[in-house]
């Protein structure tokens, strides 16, 4: 899991009025498959997705006023003035950051699509492109790797710091690369993947409600006094919500990376994480890759035992590199499926 203020806060569509006889429809994209205009609004999210990765790749995450920074803030107001160590607390607290902002998300999509498609389609695209963090992941990652082949392991520890939430002085040049290239494959579904996915089921509202329960994982979902049962809620949520997309995500590395490696970590390794969604995410990628993950890691000044992931060779600066081409390559994938599967329905 990144640590907190790494990485973008990431976002999904439906075509508010259909093209055609702009007769407005409050469905879901991805509904009624009998309807003669299925394929429009599936070709509709394709293009959306396409759109919002590139103008993701194009300008990265926004340099100021990003939405999700106030998000953060507001969620540290709202844990300031509700925490209590119950899990009704964190439940109460859950609902009061993120309900008003996905029934805002879904009012405007809608009103928005009552007076044209190209205004809620531009919406989409908005809300999907702050969502996605995919070049926000190489602008963490690289740097890792850029010093680890310079041979400064000073540098590749603070670069790796903004990623992940361990001891990062106390890692050697293969445990920062094991670090980073974990944070990749885990932040491919968290940043991306996810994002996508809830896109495409329930449009902008969908996605932002995954990008705020992502994040409000983050800030509360951890096992500690504090958040134990306060942060209960936001953990389980984000189970919830990642259950699909973390397993589209291992398929993702299974099929474009070592597929045989990949499926055996999967199956034999994935269950003995912690997370039932990072699990299978980082088990696969490992496999893909080749390489070798998890272990024990040092929080609080405490080195954890943590299960062996993957299989292969230690990580070093290229397993970091090849992550993040393994993920570039499946964001390629999912848009070529999106958009077959837009043709086929439009067929």
């Amino acid at each position: 899991m990144l640590s907190s203020g790494s990485f973008g806060f990431g976002s999904g569509i439906r075509s508010g009025r259909d093209l055609r006889d702009g007769r407005f429809r409050a469905a879901p994209l991805l509904v009624q498959p009998n309807d003669g205009r299925y394929g429009l609004r599936a070709m509709t999210v394709a293009w959306t997705m396409l759109v919002a990765v590139l103008v993701d790749a194009w300008l990265g995450e926004p340099s100021r006023a990003h939405p999700l920074v106030g998000f953060g803030r507001l969620v540290r107001w709202i844990e300031s003035r509700l925490y209590a160590d119950r899990r009704g607390a964190g439940v109460g607290a859950w609902l009061l950051a993120v309900t008003p902002l996905v029934v805002m998300a879904w009012y405007v999509d809608t009103w928005l699509g009552r007076l044209s498609a190209r205004a809620v389609w531009v919406f989409n695209a908005l809300v999907l492109y702050a969502v996605v963090g995919l070049r926000s992941l190489g602008e963490h990652a690289t740097p890792v790797a850029s010093a680890l082949r310079d041979g400064d392991i000073a540098r590749a520890r603070r670069a790796v710091g903004w990623m992940v939430s361990r001891d990062t002085q106390a890692l050697d040049e293969h445990q920062v690369a094991a670090a980073a290239t974990e944070s990749v494959l885990e932040n491919g579904n968290d940043a991306v993947f996810g994002a996508l996915f809830w896109f495409a089921v329930l449009g902008a509202p969908g996605a932002l409600l995954y990008r705020l329960a992502n994040t409000l994982d983050a800030m509360w979902g951890y096992r500690t006094e504090r958040y134990e049962n306060f942060g209960w809620a936001a953990a389980r949520i984000d189970d919830g919500l990642n259950f699909i997309p973390a397993r589209l995500t291992a398929l993702s590395y299974m099929l474009l990376g070592r597929t045989r490696r990949a499926f055996h970590c999967w199956r034999t390794q994935a269950k003995r994480w912690d997370s039932p969604n990072a699990g299978p995410v980082m088990a696969s990628g490992a496999g893909a890759l080749g390489v070798k993950l998890g272990g024990a890691a040092p929080y609080a000044g405490v080195w954890e035992s943590r299960p062996n992931l993957g299989k292969g060779d230690q990580p070093d600066a290229l397993a970091i590199e090849r992550s993040l081409a393994l993920v570039r390559r499946s964001v390629v994938l999912w848009l070529t499926v999106a958009f077959l599967c837009g043709g086929l329905t439009h067929a």
